[in-house]
């Protein structure tokens, strides 16, 4: 399904001239507005978009059209009743899927049950497969677009047509990690029997396949499972997408027999006036739901109760809005999420295990996952930067979904029994993807984040849809990038200890014994960092050399017959400007740390006043 939010959209009229509205809603149900905020609908009779009047909940023509003044007494932005939308809702929504046999439960509208997240019906989301693409003209409306423009947009090596980011064919290869090779025939142009407005109240999709397989084309050859039935169909009409009826770019299942073949889902859009108009992102999202029975990930608006749309994963998932990302040239992924649901991730890192963690950009046979320890329940993480294929979402970090395969994308609300299937956790704690303010900003991933980002008392928090703690705890994430680093598991906070010896106690002169000193720390734990602070009285410093040595035996030469000529060494030694000192990290910090000084020379002699030891661990 392709849903619009808003977008204003240019709109033929069979009597009349183009006309821009403003569109609301996805091939189910729509609603379209002129520039002014006045519901309109097309007017068959007329062959005009004219002003709507509301009676008895369903919107009728007023009869005048669009580019005339309202009449009297009408309002902006009309709404038809909820009965009204459920039920135009559910007439087209039940072209989608094939009709359910005796010995399955009925089909249902959210997308829990055996298919664990997917919609029902025939899958073919890995191996070779062959996809039949018609391109359709109409009597009044042509396009100068060819096979050979098609061809490369779906099948192309490289293709950057347009500034596509790849072909159909490279997209789905990446997404999928080389295991769906989706390939397309490209048969037509055919011309259909009527004008463009006669098809959006009547499916074309008959008609164009009579045509082709009259012209000699031969199913079975898109059969690649060998049972009879086509894998994919897709038709592709000429001139501008028609955000109206019929010819609303959708997925839907149709069931026509040819010789021993039968159809099963197809999809519908547009392939524009030129092949300047040629985007690979709609034709990806439609091919999703055909090929690999994937839900949409937003709300429709219906059978939810409250009627209201909601983004879902907006523009951060192909099968949400992603599709038109950069003009539909550059389409977001298809999230993690969906790639697991169909086997594309045979990769699996668990974030149980407390540690730091990389998430490596495109790896899309990763799966990072953080298990609550319900079967149905998990949250899912990503580098979601803004490079590859998601250059154009609108943001940049790390991505953290909290998934539930019992939930729907149509329950927004967010509570215990009824919340989504795939929820982005939005990182500046807003809720607008569910309430529909927007379609993603820039603060609805982690950028770089000291300390914890996400925990059961943050907001947005990690507890299970029960309001209980799931225990997922991710802090000190990275830079966005290629590769993004995070931390797992409850923060480590630094603790401090000290000691110090008061020792006045002369140096041995030119003695290869020297003098030493210890500090005892009784507290286990590990060396993060070191600080040492010398007061050695002595009138030539470069007569000494001055070492730290640890519990362990490790050795950190402090001062080594330096200074020649300079009297008393009062001087502060840390650990992350001293090399030496250094190599003391990670060592264990319990037991007798030991300050030895030796005077190398004769004559000169010295006096080691204090001494301070802090070890940060």
């Amino acid at each position: 399904m392709s849903s619009i939010f808003g977008e204003f959209l240019t709109f033929s009229q069979e009597k009349g001239p183009e006309v821009q509205l403003r569109v609301y809603g996805d091939e189910f149900y729509s609603r379209h507005e002129n520039m002014d905020g006045y519901t309109v609908v097309y007017d068959q009779d007329h062959g005009l978009y004219c002003y709507a009047l509301l009676i008895s909940g369903e919107f009728v023509s007023s009869g005048v059209d669009v580019f005339q003044s309202p009449p009297k007494g009408v309002r902006r932005h009309l709404k038809e009743s909820e009965e009204i939308r459920n039920s135009k809702f559910e007439a087209r929504y039940a072209n989608m899927n094939p009709p359910a046999y005796a010995f399955k439960p009925s089909l249902n509208f959210r997308t829990f049950g055996e298919e664990k997240g997917l919609l029902e019906g025939r899958r073919v989301s890995e191996g070779e497969i062959k996809g039949l693409t018609v391109l359709v003209g109409f009597k009044d409306v042509k396009s100068t677009v060819t096979t050979e423009d098609v061809d490369a947009m779906l099948n192309g090596q490289d293709y950057h047509e347009n500034g596509n980011f790849c072909s159909v064919r490279e997209y789905f290869r990446l997404m999928s990690s080389g295991k769906l090779d989706y390939t397309n025939e490209v048969v037509g142009p055919i011309t259909l029997s009527r004008n463009r407005q006669y098809y959006t109240e009547n499916l074309l999709v008959k008609e164009a396949l009579d045509l082709a397989v009259k012209g000699g084309l031969e199913l079975e050859k898109f059969d690649s499972r060998g049972v009879g039935m086509v894998d994919a169909m897709s038709f592709l009409y000429a001139g501008q997408t028609q955000y109206l009826g019929e010819l609303w770019p959708h997925n839907h299942f149709i069931d026509l027999t040819y010789k021993d073949t039968r159809t099963c889902f197809y999809m519908l859009s547009s392939m524009g006036r030129s092949k300047e108009d040629l985007t690979i992102g709609t034709f990806c999202h439609e091919s999703g739901h055909m090929l690999c029975r994937w839900p949409d990930l937003y709300d429709y608006g219906n059978r939810d109760g409250d009627f209201e749309k909601s983004a879902g994963l907006g523009y951060f998932c192909l099968m949400s809005a992603g599709n038109h990302n950069d003009g539909g040239r550059t389409p977001a992924q298809v999230c993690v999420f969906l790639r697991n649901l169909v086997g594309w991730c045979d990769r699996q890192v668990r974030l149980n295990q407390p540690g730091q963690y990389q998430a490596v950009h495109g790896d899309y046979r990763t799966i990072m996952i953080y298990d609550t320890g319900k079967i149905n329940e998990h949250f899912l993480v990503e580098n979601r930067s803004g490079i590859g294929l998601d250059a154009s979402i609108p943001a940049s970090g790390l991505a953290v979904y909290h998934c539930d395969t019992l939930g729907s994308n149509e329950w927004q609300g967010g509570t215990a029994t009824r919340h989504y299937q795939c929820g982005l956790l939005q990182a500046d704690g807003s809720l607008d993807l569910e309430t529909n303010r927007s379609m993603g900003d820039r603060k609805d991933l982690f950028g770089r984040v000291e300390g914890i980002a996400l925990c059961h008392d943050t907001r947005p928090s990690s507890t299970l849809w029960d309001g209980s703690d799931s225990g997922l705890v991710i802090s000190n994430i990275g830079e966005p990038g290629r590769v993004l680093t995070f931390v797992i598991g409850e923060e480590k906070t630094d603790h401090v200890i000290r000691g110090s010896s008061l020792c006045s106690e002369t140096i041995p002169d030119n003695s290869p014994q020297g003098l030493v000193s210890a500090v005892f720390l009784d507290q286990a734990g590990k060396v993060k960092r070191t600080v040492v602070e010398t007061d050695i009285s002595h009138n030539n410093i470069s007569n000494l050399r001055v070492e730290l040595i640890s519990p362990g035996g490790k050795r950190a030469i402090l001062h080594n017959r330096t200074g020649i000529g300079k009297a008393n060494l009062l001087k502060t030694y840390d650990s992350r400007s001293n090399a030496s000192l250094a190599a003391m990290l990670g060592q264990s910090l319990k037991g007798k740390w030991t300050l030895k000084i030796w005077d190398l020379a004769s004559r000169d002699t010295g006096k080691l006043n204090r001494w301070s030891l802090e070890v940060t661990y």
